[in-house]
């Protein structure tokens, strides 16, 4: 049985930005994460609640960013 993840509202992804670079985020749903391709920062999605925190966030990997 396939572990059913949380959904992020669509809505709430439309206005969120990146807190480094205040630019647009692109949704990885199967990370479960925001990615800031600019700050080449993922910041984690939990409970279905997006972690806007730079100390939260992972770095991403040359090959990530894109």
């Amino acid at each position: 049985m396939a572990e059913e993840r949380p959904t992020v509202d669509p809505k709430l992804l439309e206005i969120l930005v990146c807190p480094v670079t205040k630019e647009p985020l692109r949704y990885d749903a199967e990370k479960q994460e925001l990615i800031s391709e600019r700050a080449r920062l993922a910041f984690p999605i939990r409970d279905g609640i997006p972690i806007m925190l730079p100390d939260e966030a992972r770095a991403l990997d040359e090959d990530e960013a894109t």
